[in-house]
């Protein structure tokens, strides 16, 4: 059994709207006191501070009469922002995010219930301090009773409950197919066999919209109520932009996985490739890394392997039919002739092969490849 998330949207009442905004406010408010708590005494006296700590100074502050507004909600979801700080500052210590950054009320809004604080009856959600169902519209049935939900409302005033349930993993039928694939910026992704998904450049097609929506926002009085409206155009934009670009990158990823037993990508550090201020844009519209963790945890589920190569391997410079190594190829050099073999290639199509034989070859091997530590590959095709 593995859990899985089901995110739904929903419509809340006028009055569940109020109590989900107070919540809102309320894990906002102590997740900003207990942060800068904790970063205060560690300046100033050098103390470390655990969840425990932080949990009875949580208790304190609902116990001072100014702070009274703590009790109309729910504890759960303010105890449960102390646990999601706790483990923002394990991941700091260990080196995978940066510091724990204060919480804002105009970015996307979050509150985790547990068991104890909703319930889960005939098919309803209830949430504690509120009799009401949430009007869900539930677009497939829970595979188990949810252990866990999580309320958000994104910037374009969305509302979305995420069910964290249990559920049987059952792997596809095995496949002798596999695939080797090399993403990209004109297009998405290419493969071995020379298929090649054009990138629908979402954020392109919308950039007209966007730039006229943010103009007008510009000009509003900061505060005014105009310039709420104005900045929720702009939020709705960009939601469409980022729902077009997912149902894009699911559809592709769920293909690939459905189709191949093994699918062979490259390793790519895409933090340091949107240091490049002229491809910072398209490459993060391309979404490689979220294209790449769909394929991760969908292989996963459906019991197909995932090969990632070496960053530092040269797909694209080397000859996929000789194996001779270019010195160097400069990014707009799409065709190239092996000097060697006199070999005509595709850039990408050439990488893609080269990723699926490295890759097939680091999974038999059970390690990555790469320049510095080569592996004997086969080349016939």
């Amino acid at each position: 059994m593995k859990n899985r998330a089901y995110k739904f949207r929903f419509y809340p009442t006028d009055e569940q709207a109020i109590l989900l905004a107070r919540t809102f406010g309320c894990v906002r408010f102590v997740y900003n006191s207990i942060l800068r708590w904790r970063s205060d005494e560690y300046y100033q006296s050098k103390a470390k501070i655990g969840y425990v700590q932080a949990s009875a100074k949580l208790t304190q502050l609902k116990k001072q009469p100014e702070l009274s507004f703590l009790n109309d909600v729910s504890c759960v979801p303010t105890q449960q922002a102390l646990r999601h700080q706790q483990t923002a500052f394990k991941n700091f210590f260990e080196g995978r995010a940066k510091y724990p950054t204060f919480k804002s009320k105009k970015h996307k809004q979050s509150a985790e219930f547990t068991k104890s604080a909703f319930k889960y009856k005939d098919g309803n959600i209830y949430i504690a301090k509120n009799k009401e169902p949430l009007n869900i519209r539930w677009s497939r049935e829970l595979p188990s009773a949810p252990s866990t939900i999580t309320i958000t409302k994104d910037r374009a005033g969305r509302y979305f409950v995420s069910c964290l349930c249990e559920f049987e993993n059952q792997a596809l039928p095995k496949s002798d197919a596999s695939i080797g694939v090399d993403v990209g910026i004109k297009h998405l992704f290419v493969t071995d066999a020379g298929s090649k998904v054009d990138n629908p450049r979402h954020t392109a097609k919308y950039a007209k919209k966007l730039a006229r929506a943010q103009q007008r926002l510009s000009r509003k009085k900061l505060g005014s109520a105009n310039r709420a409206k104005a900045r929720l155009k702009v939020a709705r934009i960009h939601a469409k932009i980022s729902d077009c670009r997912l149902d894009n990158l699911h559809k592709l990823s769920r293909k690939l996985i459905n189709d191949n037993q093994v699918v062979c990508v490259e390793t790519l550090r895409v933090k340091n490739m949107i240091k490049n201020p002229k491809l910072a844009k398209h490459i993060s519209d391309a979404s490689w890394g979220e294209f790449v963790r769909q394929l991760e945890y969908k292989a996963d589920w459906a019991g197909r392997s995932i090969s990632k190569i070496d960053q530092f391997f040269p797909s694209s410079k080397r000859c996929s039919g000789c194996g001779y190594i270019l010195p160097f190829l400069a990014l707009d050099t799409r065709r190239w002739v092996c000097p060697e073999c006199s070999a005509d290639h595709d850039r990408d199509t050439n990488a893609a092969i080269n990723i699926k034989t490295a890759g097939l070859a680091g999974l038999a091997f059970g390690e990555n490849v790469s320049l510095a530590r080569p592996v004997c590959i086969s080349n016939s095709r």
